[in-house]
Formats: C-alpha cells, sequence, structure tokens
C-alpha cells in the first residue's frame, strides 16, 4: 500500500469506526512482510495482486510463490552463518530440505537451485533423488540423509545409491537391528548415522518419541555394532525435538542432552562430525505471530559451542532439515464465499466454494491455524462468522483464529455484484502430502486448480497453470466406472 493510500484510510474522518480495516490496523501492524494492499483497497500478497489472478483463473485456487522459498533458504542460512561467525564457532553450517513437507517437482528444483542438501523420509524418495539427478539437477556428491523408520525396500534404495557412486549418503539408523542389512549388503566403507530418541513434552500421551535408538542404548550401539566395524564410520547424530524449536525449558533441555551425547560419541569416534538438529523452524501461522530467528539460532549455537566447550570436544558441523520452514509460507488456497447462513441468533456461516477437510487437511485433523484475510470487501463492517466446507462432514469448517477463540470477516449482502473472497495463508507444506493430490476426495469434492508464480530474468512476476481442477472423469476412473 502505497503511504498516500494508508494515510487516507488510517486517518480520514468517518462515521464508521466498525470496519473490517479498522479491526487489522488496531490488532496488528499492517502492512507487514508478504501482505498489503492495493489502491483498490484489494489485498496483495508478497506482490501478487490476488483480485487479477482470480478473474484469470477463478476459484477455489490454490497458488504457490516459488521466489519465497528461496528467500527462506538465504534468511535461515545467512543467521547461522553470521551466528557462527560472531561466536567463533569452527565447524560449518548445512542447509537440507526435509522432501517429506513438499515433494512436488517445482518445490524441489527452487530449493535445489539455492544449493541445499536433501533429507528422505521413505523408499520412493530415493526414486525421486534418482529423477533429479537424470535432469542434472543434482550431482553424486549432494549429501542425502536418510531417515525413518525403513523397511527393507526403503534400505534395499539406499545401498543401492550407495553402489551407484552417490558419495555422501548417509543413512541415520532408527534402530539397532537396521544396520545389520548394511553389513550384509555394502562392500566397503560408508559413512553412518544415529538417531537418539528425545523425550517427549510432558503434556504428550507418550514419554519418548518413537522414532531413534533410546538415549540409554546409544553408546552401547555404537561401541557394539560401529566402533570396531571397518564397513562404517559414525558421521552424524541426529536429534529432533516434535514440537519443534521453540525457546523453553524442555528444548534446551532436549538440545543440552544431545549435545552430552555427541560429546560421548565424539570421545570415542573421531569421525564424528555432524550434530543433525531437524527441522521445527516456526512459520507465521497469524498477523500477530512473534518468533526471535536472529535470536533463537544464536542461541542455538552458542549451546552447543559452550557444551562442546565444557566437553573438551571439537564443535560439530550443524545440520538442519527445514521441510515446513522452507515451502510453507510459499503457499496460498483461495476461495469464494457461495453463501451466508444465519442458523441461529449466534452462529452465522460463510460457505465457500471448495472443502477445508480435502484441501487444508490439518484445519480437520489437528487443528492448525493458517493465517486467513478477506482479498476484498476491506472497508465493510466485520462480524463474527464460522467458515463452512462443501462436504457433508460435521467437522469441515473453520472457526478460531491463533489468537482469539473466533473468527471475524467482513459483512456482505448475498446479493452483492462482487463476491467475498478468502484467501488462507502460508500452506504450501504436507497439505497435498496429507489429503493426496488428485485422487478421491470426500463427497468427490475436486482438488482446486493450482497455479505457480515465479519471477522472470526482469523480476516481474508470470503465473502458469500447473494443474487444472479434478474432472469428474479422473475420479470416475479411479472409482472403476
Amino acid at each position: 500500500m502505497t503511504n498516500l493510500f494508508l494515510h487516507r484510510f488510517k486517518h480520514c474522518e468517518v462515521a464508521n469506526t466498525n470496519r473490517y480495516f479498522d479491526l487489522i490496523d488496531q490488532t496488528f501492524y499492517f502492512p507487514q512482510e508478504g501482505f498489503d494492499i492495493d489502491e483498490q483497497g484489494y489485498l496483495v500478497f508478497n506482490g501478487i495482486p490476488l483480485m487479477h489472478l482470480i478473474q484469470k483463473y477463478g476459484t477455489p485456487l490454490k497458488l504457490t510463490y516459488l521466489p519465497k522459498i528461496g528467500s527462506q533458504i538465504k534468511k535461515a542460512r545467512n543467521l547461522f552463518t553470521r551466528a557462527m561467525k560472531s561466536l567463533g564457532y569452527k565447524g560449518k553450517y548445512q542447509y537440507c530440505y526435509c522432501t517429506k513437507s513438499n515433494h512436488f517437482s517445482y518445490i524441489l528444483e527452487e530449493a535445489i537451485s539455492h544449493d541445499v542438501q536433501l533429507e528422505t523420509s521413505s523408499a520412493f524418495d530415493i526414486d525421486l533423488i534418482r529423477r533429479l539427478l537424470a535432469k542434472g539437477l543434482i550431482d553424486k556428491n549432494v549429501t542425502i540423509v536418510c531417515n525413518g523408520f525403513k523397511p527393507e525396500h526403503y534400505k534395499q534404495r539406499i545401498v543401492n545409491l550407495i553402489k551407484d557412486g552417490f558419495v555422501n549418503v548417509i543413512p541415520v539408523c532408527d534402530n539397532v537391528q537396521e544396520i545389520e542389512f548394511y553389513e550384509q549388503n555394502i562392500e566397503g566403507t560408508i559413512n553412518i548415522g544415529i538417531r537418539v530418541a528425545t523425550e517427549e513434552e510432558p503434556n504428550f500421551e507418550f514419554y519418548t518419541s518413537r522414532l531413534g535408538i533410546r538415549n540409554s542404548d546409544v553408546m552401547g550401539f555404537y561401541q557394539e555394532k560401529i566402533k570396531n566395524n571397518p564397513k562404517f564410520n559414525l558421521k552424524l547424530l541426529h536429534f529432533f525435538v516434535d514440537t519443534g524449536i521453540k525457546d523453553t525449558l524442555y528444548y534446551w533441555g532436549e538440545l543440552r542432552k544431545a549435545i552430552r551425547m555427541y560429546a560421548n560419541l565424539r570421545r570415542e569416534s573421531g569421525t564424528l562430525e555432524i550434530l543433525n538438529i531437524g527441522g521445527g523452524m516456526p512459520i507465521r501461522n497469524s498477523l500477530g505471530f512473534e518468533f526471535d530467528y536472529n535470536y533463537m539460532i544464536k542461541e542455538i549455537v552458542k549451546t552447543i559451542l559452550q557444551g562442546c566447550q565444557r566437553e573438551e570436544v571439537p564443535e560439530p558441523d550443524i545440520f538442519t532439515e527445514f521441510g515446513k520452514y522452507t515451502v510453507g509460507e510459499s503457499g496460498a488456497a483461495i476461495f469464494r464465499v457461495l453463501a451466508q447462513k444465519q442458523q441461529n441468533d449466534a452462529e452465522r456461516w460463510y460457505m465457500i466454494d471448495n472443502s477445508l477437510m480435502t484441501t487444508l487437511p490439518d484445519v480437520w485433523g489437528i487443528g492448525e491455524r493458517f493465517i486467513l484475510l478477506p482479498l476484498n470487501k476491506w472497508f465493510n463492517d466485520y462480524q463474527r462468522v464460522n467458515i463452512g466446507g462443501l462436504s457433508c462432514d460435521n467437522s469441515d469448517y473453520y472457526n478460531a483464529e491463533v489468537n482469539q477463540a473466533q473468527v471475524y470477516l467482513p459483512t456482505y449482502e448475498n446479493n452483492d455484484p462482487e463476491p467475498l473472497y478468502l484467501g488462507f495463508f502460508h500452506t504450501a507444506a504436507y497439505q497435498d502430502q496429507i489429503s493426496g493430490y488428485g485422487g478421491i476426495k470426500h463427497c468427490l469434492i475436486p482438488s482446486p486448480q493450482h497455479v505457480i508464480i515465479d519471477k522472470d530474468a526482469q523480476g516481474n512476476l508470470v503465473d502458469r497453470l500447473y494443474k487444472a481442477e479434478q474432472s469428474a472423469e479422473e475420479m470416475l476412473r479411479i472409482l472403476g466406472y
């Protein structure tokens, strides 16, 4: 928004002070990174005129803004590098992209263009690696951290990668039996990693993560299976807190335990060089989101450095596996409000033209909240509403925000010539992976069309249709009709 336009709507004398714009302006800092309003009063997302996209493609619509991926990678890499330099940290930093957060080719191609390493989670991830190699997007020197509980077909694919000359593959043992497969099927020496199981937060259903080898077994596993085995070099120790990177006693406690484990193993093994702290860097899920990335990253680096100094071991290279952080803020889902329904004195529903359950499954499955904003009618009054999806399921709704226990959106009339449009933002991580892209959807509600937005060599926005809205024929063919 231009300063003149912002000034006009912030400070002009108006009788109505119940506008949606006033609600946002008084509650949050606005405009803010990625969100603005143009001179017609329409929402702009990362410089993208969203109403123009609606006029061109219609709704429902999913979009991915590729340049955001690169900016996230650069931000994290710069913060880690700066922290290491300021603290005199001698280890290096490596940014790994966690493929499971979004496997699509346009995401991987964009991430790889920013010199990331890769983390895999399942057997078919290895096939994806081979496709990237065939397209010339990676070479056999790329670091591939292989995580997850590994069925035999996953382990076999890892072994085949190593045999085919990928020199920086690191299988991370999730249990003590896994290493036996590599011993039986690998010739020569390979690098190996160990994942240590973290304790879950006190309010969690389980005491210890199901992933990794429990802390008390790690040293014995190393001494028995790795230390004197010429086939293995212990290269990496992996730890990950499921609830993510947070400034809490729980997180710092688990990190310090991982550092002590690293130090104990480092004294036993001169080849251990990497501490992989996993992913979990948060993204903005509200206009009121507050997270000091600079502070947290510097504290992580400082904690690792001080822990190693106390233990008198060299500080490790630090690997991260950022997935949601890499791609999440690049995506949005846009819907049209079809009609509003007043079901009783207190509950008003805005019915949208798709299903929240199938398009944004985390809303239904884990109560995830995204940034929700209207694309138009910012200067109408606002009211409390519930958002209803098209499916017949009782759980297909959205009625709460991160900062408040209800949703407020602009008022409108059912016969307005311009419909009300709503956008859910920062939705690019996991949603298609969980709901399944294409395929069969609840109540046979189709997957929305998907538009990719990039910048050309001159810095101009360029949009292209990646996938049209799923057709009835596609669904019926899968169903055997």
